[in-house]
């Protein structure tokens, strides 16, 4: 797939010599989802002000369907929409006024189907005439939304989107998300959610301490980095691990009814064949077998204690 947005190892220190991006390769293609993790100072939020044009890099370059973001920046940003963290709105514009100017700003003609459309995609259109000071920090939320996408963008970049917001108004953006998608919009991510980079994204990002640490398919990095368990369900209870089952490292459930063993999928000897084997000659009898995987928040959280 082509690639829309593509960065070339780019830096960021700033003059407190703090260095908040290191040598950062990568690119987007069109149309994908791309959800990028990692904590607090990270980097992630000044990676996308350099993309939109908010922050000058250190060194490096990035480019936008072939245009570069800084000897090209009115068509860059032309193109480009973002939902930032802060709730950034005036308190007396009413809704519809706001997208209204956000499109102009960008030299769009009026469109005033295009916009009602997006009220509606918002659920925001009964309150297209409500001052933006009366509406809830959720409905603030989608007009942020709104006014990034009033120029018709084909990049989104979406910077903690569902920071604060309760789970059913998180949903409902991920089923925004999808439908930008299927229009053919790229968007970009950061989160918190682990969650939410599950749910919606094509690919996952994981940077740490301005590093890009890996970049991959959701469902490869979860098969290559994700650990297994096998759960093996006892007829009966245990009060302690047999001896002979010590060197699978089993955990015994509270109740003793359950063993589980973690293994790595990507070794050709997972051990398996043996400790059932084991289990069998241990005199225990087996009721069921289930294998569960590791979550994304599990495989996260191990890649960035491993890196600092």
């Amino acid at each position: 797939m082509q690639s829309i947005v593509s960065i070339r190892n780019l830096s960021k220190t700033y003059a407190s010599g703090y260095r908040a991006l290191q040598d950062v390769t990568l690119d987007i293609a069109a149309g994908e989802i791309l959800a990028l993790l990692g904590p607090n100072g990270a980097g992630k939020t000044t990676l996308i002000s350099i993309v939109c044009g908010i922050v000058n890099a250190s060194s490096g370059s990035v480019t936008v369907a072939g245009h570069d973001i800084v000897a090209e920046y009115r068509i860059t940003r032309s193109m480009i929409g973002l939902v930032p963290q802060e709730l950034t709105l005036g308190a007396f514009d009413t809704v519809w006024n706001t997208l209204c100017f956000s499109r102009g700003l960008f030299g769009k003609k009026p469109n005033p189907g295009y916009l009602e459309q997006l009220l509606k995609d918002l659920s925001l259109w009964d309150k297209r005439d409500s001052e933006l000071m009366t509406l809830s920090g959720g409905m603030k939320r989608r007009v942020l939304i709104g006014k990034a996408l009033s120029h018709e963008p084909s990049v989104l970049f979406l910077d903690e989107p569902t920071a604060g917001v309760d789970v059913e108004l998180r949903k409902d953006m991920w089923m925004l998300v999808r439908r930008l998608r299927e229009s053919g919009v790229t968007i970009i991510l950061t989160t918190h959610y682990i969650e939410e980079a599950e749910a919606i994204a094509d690919r996952v990002g994981v940077i740490n301490a301005g590093e890009l640490l890996l970049l991959d398919d959701k469902q490869a990095l979860m098969h290559k980095l994700g650990k297994r368990q096998l759960i093996v369900e006892l007829d009966g209870a245990l009060s302690v691990v047999p001896d002979t089952l010590t060197p699978w490292g089993l955990e015994l459930s509270a109740d003793g009814c359950r063993l589980a063993y973690t293994y790595d999928p990507r070794n050709t000897q997972t051990g398996i064949s043996g400790l059932l084997q084991a289990i069998g000659e241990a005199g225990l009898v087996l009721k069921d077998l289930n294998t569960t995987q590791s979550s994304l928040e599990e495989i996260f959280v191990n890649l960035v204690s491993a890196r600092s």
